[in-house]
């Protein structure tokens, strides 16, 4: 009994959805017996499905199995493939699938040549892109916008901007189409990362005089730019210029301008922009508030600093550890560990654990303050949670408690420095614990 090829395409679909891809391979086989040959829509599920179950081969296979029986391969089904191999970092393999396919009279369109650029400027191989780009009109197509763009901003993620530049050039030069704002963002972006703010200024004039309307994201690597030279003038002459041109600043905008005043000690000015910010609505991001609390913390206003923490709690944005460290430091630094304290234990309320640094900022803080079995308690907190101390973390508490006359104690601690690597955190508690040979409290928080 033959079956339909209905049948064939539910139950390869199926078997597949359910990963059950050897039995799957089977039923093709079965399938092909029966003289029947799969579509493009069910070719590109099956060798998308089992490209990304990391069976690359039999991807393969299928696509030569159906070009053997001269069915015409959709770009789509090529195209997929080729998307997911780079999302895998297999990008030689891809390139070398397209090269086989180009000997064998395949002739691809401009947008599956983009992604096999797009790969190779992601992994740094950029001159191999360059070369892909040359053998463009060989495969029958022309490059378009988007492949200049793919290979300016590999140029740029290698810091080669320069080189970009030229690229932009011979572009404008030739004439074959017009470099969008994506174009001119990308180089002035890479400038402005490059600290070299001239040459993005100069570009940016370039991109005016040409008709290329800027976007916010332009203004916003400018401005960036200016801020983090603590070119605070420039950065704001920036702003200013966004508006005029009815680009609407966003978070990043602003988040750049509080950074930038911050750098250069104008923390009035900083919190005006902060003011300003939320006067517009626009919600603050996590790195917003790390901006925030960090510049507060570098000028010495805690109290401020411990405000935004709990605007952020509030926010409902996801917490990170380097959010509350500095001004766990600051209360640390001042003598005021109880403070600290109280900090970690809002931090754990909101889900956010202390990592390494946060551990080792309060065992410092609390020995400066000669509070010695506390300290000893967070560094027993720190094993038991599973945060395996560093050398840093170790030598300190160990220094610490030999100044304060406690020589048992620092003993366990220096064996603990040699057998975290090999021990599991239970482990190294029940070492430390029998080395230092005392009962020692668990840190109250």
């Amino acid at each position: 009994m033959n079956h339909s090829y209905f049948t064939y395409n539910l139950l390869l679909r199926s078997l597949c959805g359910s990963n059950l891809h050897g039995a799957a391979k089977s039923v093709y086989d079965w399938m092909r017996c029966d003289g029947l040959v799969p579509d493009n829509w069910l070719l590109g599920f099956l060798v998308s499905s089992y490209a990304l179950v990391g069976s690359f081969h039999v991807s393969k296979e299928l696509l030569a199995d159906v070009q053997c029986n001269n069915v015409g391969v959709n770009a789509v089904v090529y195209n997929d493939l080729f998307n997911i191999l780079i999302r895998q970092n297999k990008v030689v393999d891809a390139v070398v699938l397209f090269r086989e396919l180009i000997r064998l009279q395949y002739r691809p369109v401009t947008y599956t040549v983009n992604i096999l650029l797009r790969g190779l400027c992601k992994v740094g191989e950029v001159n191999e892109a360059f070369k892909l780009l040359e053998d463009f009109r060989s495969f029958g197509c022309s490059p378009d916008v988007y492949s200049y763009n793919t290979l300016i901003h590999g140029l740029c993620r290698i810091g080669e901007v320069d080189r970009a530049r030229s690229l932009l050039r011979e572009v404008c030069l030739s004439r074959e189409f017009v470099p969008d704002v994506v174009t001119y963002t990308t180089i002035i972006s890479g400038y402005c990362k490059l600290s070299n703010m001239q040459e993005g200024a100069l570009l940016f004039d370039e991109m005016i005089r040409s008709g290329t309307a800027p976007n916010t994201f332009t203004f916003n690597a400018l401005i960036d730019g200016f801020g983090k030279l603590g070119d605070t003038a420039y950065a704001l002459a920036m702003y200013e210029k966004m508006v005029v041109h009815g680009c609407e600043p966003d978070v990043a905008t602003f988040t750049s301008l509080i950074s930038g005043y911050f750098r250069v000690g104008q923390v009035h000015q900083a919190m005006e922009m902060w003011h300003k910010m939320k006067d517009k609505n626009i919600g603050a991001s996590l790195y917003t508030f790390s901006v925030l609390v960090s510049g507060l913390c570098n000028s010495n206003r805690l109290r401020e600093a411990r405000d935004i923490l709990r605007l952020l709690s509030e926010s409902g944005i996801v917490s990170q550890p380097f959010i509350y460290n500095p001004v766990i430091d600051g209360y640390c630094k001042s003598g005021n560990v109880d403070e600290a304290n109280k900090i970690v234990a809002e931090m754990e309320m909101n889900r956010c654990k202390p990592d390494k640094l946060t551990y080792t900022i309060l065992i410092i803080g609390h020995c400066m303050k000669g509070r010695m079995f506390e300290a000893v308690g967070v560094f027993e907190k720190m094993l038991a949670v599973g945060c395996a101390p560093d050398e840093v973390t170790v030598n300190n508490l160990r220094l610490f408690l030999l100044k304060a006359g406690m020589p048992g104690e620092a003993a366990g601690v220096k064996e603990i420095l040699g057998k975290r690597l090999t021990l599991g955190t239970s482990s190294l508690k029940k070492s430390y614990l029998e080395s230092a040979n005392t009962d020692i409290p668990v840190a109250v928080y």
